[in-house]
């Protein structure tokens, strides 16, 4: 497979935001995956994932992230990646590769980039200030959402 069709690949399936039906051959690379990444690894993911979502126009003024230290993130997330796949889950990738084909790339790295997420938002700090926003809201309003939903409120 030509390795720029393979990046490619990997780098939407982590941005991606519908959702891949996966193969077994796929899940089991998930799988893998996600078990052999370290929590060092998550951070490395992390910083990759900030970085490229801080190039987006609506937020690169509040982003100051250097093109050096952009480079930086783009090497390691390269080295990880070469690495999980080739050493850490080679025999699930090659499993996939060979009864999936080509786009069963796209669910194992689309949960990795799901895992990411969930440690970006997951920090304590981060969910703190997400849901700070709540206090800005209207609660009668949403209050009668959910009452004409039929539904009760979730717990405060």
């Amino acid at each position: 497979m030509n390795i720029r069709i393979l990046a490619l690949t990997v780098t939407a399936a982590f941005f991606a935001t519908a959702p891949v039906r996966a193969g077994v051959y796929a899940d089991e690379m998930s799988k893998c995956l996600v078990k052999s990444m370290s929590p060092a690894d998550q951070t490395a993911f992390i910083r990759w994932i900030f970085s490229a979502m801080a190039l987006h126009p609506d937020v690169a003024p509040y982003a100051k992230i250097t093109p050096a230290a952009r480079d930086g993130f783009d090497h390691e997330a390269a080295a990880l990646i070469e690495r999980m796949m080739t050493v850490d889950c080679r025999k699930e990738t090659v499993e996939a590769l060979k009864y999936e084909g080509p786009a069963s790339m796209e669910t194992p790295f689309s949960t990795l980039g799901q895992v990411a997420m969930r440690g970006l938002m997951g920090h304590p700090l981060v969910a703190a200030d997400m849901a700070k926003f709540a206090s800005y809201a209207d609660k009668s309003k949403m209050a009668d959402l959910y009452k004409e939903a039929g539904v009760p409120e979730p717990a405060k």
